[in-house]
């Protein structure tokens, strides 16, 4: 493959990432695709073959993306003490918040998933979700089994929680007082809602001290 051809194929997978972010999977065409990318089908086609590799293509690439991102963030980190578990807990925290920012079609392709976009298609769970969980769950079980956190905490759920919250404030905001909606691209909110989060996973983990 030369490096025109790597070009062109990164090209249609951003533009196909943005089309299947903003209107979903089941929203979006294989034509749609094309003429965003300025391509005929045919040429679609020959690089991807249909829609549904198209798709699996984008998260393949958005999970390898997103997965480099968190081993280098997690890299070092080995909590030995209740202390060292609440820092990683918290850099976990900031690093999704802050990659979701860099990256906001991750948290919009999930939740088209989670809102049964594409519900034919049921390998994306097991092979993007599961392994980016494991790689935390890597730092967490062992913080877990040391006794860091209550007996009574499941750290994967409150890592689901995070997720959920993030990409739920990320896709719609939150209610001002005034009754408008605020998001991300407030700074007042981020930071509120950053703030609020560190102090629910803190709480909800049981980790010492106050919250980061």
């Amino acid at each position: 493959m030369t490096s025109g051809d790597e070009d062109r194929r990164e090209m249609i997978l951003q533009v196909a990432a943005r089309l299947f972010s903003a209107l979903g999977y089941d929203g979006t065409s294989s034509g749609q695709i094309a003429e965003a990318a300025g391509l005929s089908p045919d040429v679609l086609r020959e690089e991807f073959g249909g829609k549904r590799e198209l798709y699996l293509a984008v998260l393949d690439r958005a999970y390898l993306a997103e997965r480099e991102s968190l081993e280098a963030a997690l890299k070092g980190f080995v909590p030995s003490t209740p202390e060292e578990t609440a820092a990683v807990i918290h850099r976990i925290v900031d690093h999704y918040i802050d990659y979701c920012l860099v990256h906001p079609e991750t948290p919009a392709l999930r939740m088209h998933r989670w809102l049964a976009d594409a519900g034919d298609l049921v390998e994306p769970e097991r092979e993007y979700m599961k392994p980016l969980m494991d790689l935390v769950s890597m730092v967490i079980d062992a913080a877990a089994e040391a006794g860091h956190v209550g007996p009574d905490v499941d750290l994967r759920y409150i890592m689901w929680t995070l997720m959920w919250s993030v990409n739920g404030f990320l896709m719609g905001g939150v209610l001002n007082r005034d009754g408008g909606f605020g998001g991300a691209e407030d700074p007042v909110t981020l930071r509120w809602f950053r703030t609020n989060l560190h102090r629910t996973v803190h709480r909800a983990a049981g980790l010492p001290g106050p919250p980061a």
